[in-house]
């Protein structure tokens, strides 16, 4: 019987998963088909129902859905309580079980990069789901210095309160200074899939001590790259990290190692194929 996995958001179509996961499946000689699950907000308990069926391996969760869907499993790893978010659901003999692979994924291209976690002063944009990971992920192991700075301050500081790190700032002046001792920024805002829009104005990347790293976790170029890129800054989109939080989900469904390099390179072709070369 065919094993099938997918994903389940809205929407979906953008997405690479797909490509690199199908590829894995495929070089691994493993019976199952990746789908994409376009799911409403209003059908998100019906999707998850389905998962259920017995030919069903798991699924990935992605926008909206990574907060709500873990009402819906019957059991949570300890990192997506922590996180308060699902992008993993595993079928096991026991029931639905929620993880969370952005943790690992965040911090793999640091890591395998050579990043001293524990050195880094970070700063961090952005206090929605994407953020919690990231602040989850430093939780975990301590960064030097971290800076959450988002638009709106009430809930910056309700993730420095929540996770007992860190220090909460607004998307304002009060964050120059900050910049100019950042060894890491990190834009953990949909600000900037557009191609057009930035989450800081982009003069203020001039303050970067020119050792830092800018890390934007959408998976194209965006004008904050571009613009750190042409200042001669260290850079990285976040393909890397989806294909690392994907390959840790592929390890929780099968229990086995994936080809990381395989699925990373049939991710740039497929986002080459999307947006061009770039992203």
């Amino acid at each position: 019987m065919m094993k099938r996995l997918g994903l389940i958001g809205y929407p979906v179509e953008h997405s690479l998963s797909p490509a690199f996961q199908q590829a894995a499946l495929d070089a691994l000689g493993i019976p199952a088909h990746y789908e994409l699950w376009p799911t409403p907000p209003a059908e998100l308990s019906t999707r998850i129902a389905t998962l259920r069926e017995p030919n069903v391996v798991g699924a990935n969760v992605t926008v909206p859905h990574k907060e709500a869907v873990t009402r819906f499993v019957d059991s949570l790893a300890p990192r997506a309580l922590r996180a308060g978010a699902v992008n993993t659901i595993v079928v096991r003999s026991t029931g639905l079980h929620g993880d969370n692979t952005d943790i690992p994924g965040f911090l793999f291209p640091l890591t395998r990069r050579g990043f001293p976690i524990g050195d880094l002063r970070v700063v961090l944009l952005g206090a929605g789901g994407a953020a919690r990971a990231v602040v989850v992920a430093f939780a975990d192991h301590r960064c030097r210095s971290l800076v959450i700075a988002n638009r709106s301050l009430a809930r910056a500081q309700a993730l420095v309160a929540e996770f007992g790190l860190g220090r909460a700032l607004p998307l304002g002046t009060e964050l120059l200074p900050e910049l100019a001792t950042a060894d890491l920024l990190v834009n953990a805002t949909s600000v900037g899939w557009d191609g057009h829009s930035s989450p800081i104005p982009l003069e203020w990347l001039d303050v970067l001590p020119s050792h830092a790293l800018v890390y934007d976790l959408t998976y194209r170029q965006t004008p904050l790259l571009a613009a750190a890129h042409a200042r001669g800054l260290a850079t990285l989109d976040g393909l890397e990290m989806l294909v690392a939080q994907g390959a840790e989900s592929f390890r929780l469904w099968f229990q086995m190692d994936p080809p990381y390099e395989l699925m990373l390179r049939a991710a740039t072709d497929a986002r080459a194929r999307r947006f061009g070369t770039n992203g």
